[in-house]
């Protein structure tokens, strides 16, 4: 949150934040989105809701392709579970990185903040498992939209009928994302149809892009192809457990850089230009057996990266 407010850009809070809304609220006073899973329970939908509008969130993102579980099979590999099983293996990585293993004894456990600060989080895992609505439609959304009353994104867009829906549903923003690809297997990249979001909604609605972005490169590729601005996670996260605040600092620092840089190779003066002139400055590579997952991906449209 002091990153973001440094640098003067949009900072997004998780409803599975171990930081809550009043805090981050005093951190920063600059554009904030509340992000919202799809809740069971209408009633603690309605209580964080009013929770965000009076910490000051200008806008909440609904998350809609965390309905169910996806194979997260890193997870399955390093024993990662909620609550914590301590195995062997686990047990000798402590071991091995005393610092770390010092600073996670040292503090209190960690809690849902903006849920419930009374509980740690692995003690809330299981209300929050059964808490996710696999049933949540498009008529759940409209009375989320009725309650929150504010600029709201849908998160989760890889369709372009889902964009159409969604406009007409209420939704000001497109938020173009696969989850980190950790939901859907083979789900397709983003940046593989951010055009064809970009083409349904038209060039009025805002579009918010995330999903690899980790280089000023893929800021300038993500705006030429229709994005309006991106969303970024490993880039900030590698600075924040490398120095910090400063560490995130420094990690939007070096995105800024390398997206001045990449404009100015390009001959483009402003992110305006970017964006008018993109798809002529967009090549696409040819196909390689790397994008294909399977023998009739090329059938369902999968695969073709950009470079």
């Amino acid at each position: 949150a002091r990153a973001a407010k440094h640098h003067g850009t949009l900072y997004g809070l998780s409803s599975l934040a171990t930081t809550g809304i009043t805090e981050i609220g005093q951190l920063t006073d600059g554009p904030k989105v509340f992000q919202l899973y799809v809740w069971k329970d209408r009633e603690l939908v309605k209580e964080v809701l009013s929770k965000a509008k009076e910490g000051g969130f200008d806008a909440m993102a609904l998350t809609v392709d965390f309905t169910w579980y996806g194979n997260r099979e890193r997870d399955i590999r390093n024993d990662f579970s909620i609550p914590p099983k301590y195995s062997v293996r686990q047990m000798i990585e402590a071991i091995r990185k005393p610092a770390w293993t010092y600073d996670f004894l040292s503090h209190e456990p960690y809690n849902y903040a903006c849920i419930n600060t009374e509980v740690p989080a692995d003690s809330l895992a299981a209300f929050v498992n059964s808490q996710i609505a696999p049933e949540f439609n498009w008529r759940d959304a409209e009375w989320l939209l009725g309650e929150w009353g504010l600029p709201s994104a849908v998160k989760g867009v890889c369709r372009p009928d889902d964009a159409i829906k969604a406009v007409e549903t209420g939704f000001s923003t497109m938020w173009v994302s696969n989850h980190g690809a950790r939901q859907l297997e083979t789900s397709p990249a983003t940046i593989d149809v951010l055009p064809s979001i970009r083409e349904a909604v038209g060039p009025d609605v805002e579009i918010i892009m995330d999903g690899g972005v980790q280089r000023g490169t893929d800021i300038a590729k993500a705006l030429a192809l229709g994005a309006d601005s991106v969303g970024v996670g490993k880039p900030y996260l590698y600075g924040l457990a490398a120095g910090g605040t400063e560490g995130v600092i420094k990690a939007y620092d070096i995105l800024k850089v390398e997206l001045d840089r990449a404009m100015g190779l390009l001959g483009t003066g402003t992110v305006d230009d970017l964006k008018k002139r993109g798809p002529g400055l967009i090549k696409r590579r040819g196909a390689s057996a790397r994008d294909y997952p399977d023998r009739y991906a090329y059938e369902r449209g999968y695969g073709g990266g950009v470079i």
